[in-house]
């Protein structure tokens, strides 16, 4: 049997070649989404994506017999190390054939760059950071993802616990599924709403006022999150490029800014569901896909609770309900009656506990994975 080979990608026609690998990987799993390959072509380019104005990306792609058998990135986060004072490396967009070998290779291949970048840990699958895709899918691969939430074979988790890492974290989706508001929730928003001092407004639809909003979610995200575990600031710029790219799936009823005495503390993002359509379009824009979007676009009836934070002195006051409360309202008006709130660290034990008690149940589980760099 001849020895697989991983190569680093040096050429933008093999940058190809690792987007589209999974394709043909999952052509017979009924419930993976595949990208838009165009999106996908423009985050690995370093001119298009601020995240290679601080970091270094490296892919790479498994072959045997001269055809691809895996793909694998290593990548340094210089935003997290200065943040964390830390020397963590990450991998991710793992993918790979059920073959032991093929997966030792490309792990090994990434804890090696990492290793001569300075790196004692290597953490993932990372795609690339926090604030972007992340975690392994261990377990209901049956379902389909959320918009923005990964997908991964059974034996992935099998073939990265036998290369040596551990478990770090997990992070668990809350689903749930409903034609009204919990009386609970309602019971809680009706308390909260008579308090002296709290507003709960939806994003600004002209543009002017947009920019505001914009900036003020910026500055609440920067403050918000900045204890959490694996937390990497944004810059400026990536900022930006995640709104250029969220924008036009956004409903800006389904986007909340909390205010307490008229100063902002809080906000929350829901996502219609857009998986849906990118399923339809199987990757491509043309000849169809636009149009398939347009057909699909009133046919979405879940919603992904994508982030929700507010600044720590106004936590434990109940603002969060509101949000929970003004995303059922909203949704429910625009016929949404299907939910994730994904993902949620599992010692957030606040936020745990808070899905619970409006009745979500966690339906998938994502592992985030350790090994030492000796």
């Amino acid at each position: 049997m001849e020895q697989t080979i991983v190569r680093p990608i040096k050429h933008p026609k093999d940058i190809k070649k690792f987007v589209t690998f999974p394709f043909g990987l999952y052509k017979d799993d009924p419930v993976w989404v595949p990208p838009l390959i165009g999106d996908q072509m423009n985050y690995f380019n370093p001119s298009k994506n601020p995240y290679y104005d601080h970091s270094e990306v490296q892919l790479f792609l498994a072959e045997r017999n001269g055809k691809i058998v895996g793909r694998i990135t290593a990548h340094t986060n210089k935003q997290h190390n200065l943040f964390h004072n830390d020397n963590v490396g990450f991998f991710g967009f793992f993918e790979s054939v059920d073959d032991q070998e093929v997966a030792d290779r490309l792990l090994k291949t990434a804890t090696d760059w990492l290793k001569l970048h300075g790196c004692d840990i290597i953490r993932g699958p990372m795609n690339l950071s926090v604030n972007d895709e992340c975690g392994l899918l261990i377990d209901n691969f049956s379902t389909p993802p959320f918009v923005m939430m990964t997908h991964n074979l059974p034996y992935y988790e099998s073939l990265i616990l036998n290369h040596g890492f551990v478990k770090s974290k997990d992070l668990y989706a809350y689903h749930m599924i409903s034609d009204n508001i919990p009386d609970r929730l309602q019971r809680f928003a009706d308390i909260i709403h008579k308090k002296e001092g709290v507003k709960v407004t939806s994003l600004a639809k002209n543009k002017e006022d947009l920019k505001r909003d914009l900036e003020t979610i910026f500055t609440i995200y920067r403050s918000a999150w900045e204890r959490n575990w694996g937390f990497v600031p944004m810059t400026t710029k990536e900022f930006d490029n995640l709104v250029k790219t969220l924008l036009p799936i956004v409903d800006p009823d389904l986007v909340f800014i909390a205010y307490y005495n008229d100063e902002p503390v809080g906000f929350s993002v829901a996502l219609p569901d857009y998986n849906i359509i990118l399923k339809k379009m199987k990757g491509r824009v043309l000849p169809f896909g636009a149009f398939k979007a347009l057909y699909y676009k009133n046919k979405l009836s879940r919603l992904r609770v994508l982030v929700m934070g507010l600044i720590k002195e106004y936590q434990k006051r109940g603002i969060d309900g509101l949000f929970y409360y003004h995303t059922f309202k909203n949704g429910l008006a625009k016929g949404y009656n299907e939910g994730e709130f994904s993902w949620v660290l599992e010692d957030n034990y606040e936020m745990n506990n808070v899905a619970k008690k409006l009745g979500a149940t966690v339906h998938k589980t994502y592992r985030v994975f350790d090994k030492s760099i000796t």
